[in-house]
């Protein structure tokens, strides 16, 4: 990921649901579930949607840092899930893979969970066994999450 991405691309919270329940679509004959662990922070709203889509009440969590708002750092498990032991029959559930480096550390946690998220970019989509759509490796993505709808000024008087 570079430090100053080439594009960017706003996700809205309709983009988000919808995208989320394509992503159940592809993954209810991949069942059935013991639970879903969502790789947060990102993970999180989409996990959720897919506990209600798919009816699984088991929702556990990995928590990996590697971000700040630009770049990608070392990367640290905060927190692993104790339920899933090595993912084996568990969905494992992130907004986004970017270059790898966050999904490698799930695999290593979690080798045996299926891996799914919502959008890929080519350096991490082999780490992925399930994805809605592919985002150009340059796209820096913004999720509602991580946005506030705020005055934007017209385009003739921008920089």
């Amino acid at each position: 990921m570079a430090d100053h991405p080439i594009d960017t691309r706003i996700v809205t919270w309709s983009e988000v649901h919808r995208d989320t329940r394509l992503l159940v679509r592809r993954l209810l004959a991949k069942g059935p579930w013991k639970g879903i662990v969502a790789l947060t922070r990102g993970g999180l709203v989409p996990a959720a949607i897919v506990a209600r889509e798919m009816d699984v009440r088991v929702v556990e969590t990995l928590c990996i840092a590697s971000y700040d708002e630009t770049r990608q750092g070392a990367v640290q498990v905060l927190k692993a899930p104790a339920a899933a032991g090595d993912g084996a029959g568990w969905l494992l559930i992130d907004d986004l893979v970017d270059t790898g480096a966050t999904a490698r550390e799930a695999r290593r946690v979690l080798p045996h969970a299926h891996f799914a998220t919502l959008y890929a970019k080519p350096q991490g989509r082999p780490l992925v066994d399930t994805y809605v759509a592919e985002v150009a490796q340059e796209t820096w993505v913004y999720f509602p999450w991580d946005t506030d709808v705020g005055y934007a000024a017209p385009l003739v008087k921008g920089t």
